[in-house]
């Protein structure tokens, strides 16, 4: 029985270009809705009616809104579990899985914002990624283990941490240490994440002619 199309919100050299390498990874069906963020498309009211938050990625699948990159991963991921990139329920690799999706956003993010906002988190008692330095060194200390998040496996969770180590590394907000340099390169030669780039950097090239 075939699946309901994906409808995917979407924009270039943004957070979703992750959610459209994971797409291209599972083989999905889907259907690209582009916004413009420079021009502010993802404020009008067309999207806020889609996703109040004016952010992208979002998606709609069968009547059903995802939003929060982290979900959508985990959604996509189990949606097309036939591709093998989502340990499932009783796999003793589902609880490490889920923990590095869920700290991408729970832990990663906000301390990149603080620390490119040149901002001081509150106090580690109430911060809740503790501190920047211990963020980094948890994440660091994972990818010492490799190849990948989960040993040996190569899972949703890479295509979000790869893609983002990436755009953070690109910025300064992450150092550029061996070990996450190799990890990044062994994402991005993913086959689907290859093609996501190649289809990304056709649209950049035809927004800007």
């Amino acid at each position: 029985m075939s699946k309901p199309r994906v409808t995917f919100f979407h924009s270039t050299q943004s957070r979703s270009t992750g959610t459209r390498a994971l797409l291209e990874e599972l083989g999905a069906d889907y259907e690209l809705h582009l916004l413009d963020l420079k021009t502010g498309q993802q404020r009008q009211p067309e999207y806020l009616a889609i996703n109040p938050m004016g952010k992208v990625p979002a998606i709609l699948h069968g009547g059903a809104l995802v939003t929060e990159q982290p979900a959508v991963f985990i959604y996509l991921a189990d949606l097309y579990a036939e591709a093998g990139l989502a340990p499932p329920i009783g796999d003793p690799l589902r609880g490490p899985y889920l923990r590095w999706l869920v700290f991408y956003g729970s832990c990663f993010e906000p301390a990149v914002t603080d620390k490119s906002l040149q901002r001081e988190p509150a106090s580690t008692s109430t911060c809740g990624y503790g501190d920047y330095d211990t963020m980094l060194k948890t994440v660091v200390d994972q990818l010492e283990k490799g190849p990948y998040l989960l040993g040996e496996r190569f899972s949703a969770a890479d295509v979000l941490w790869g893609t983002a180590l990436n755009w953070t590394t690109m910025f300064k907000l992450v150092p550029e240490l061996p070990v996450i340099r190799a990890y990044i390169d062994r994402v991005l030669a993913q086959p689907g994440v290859q093609r996501a780039a190649a289809l990304d950097a056709e649209l950049v090239a035809a927004q800007g002619a």
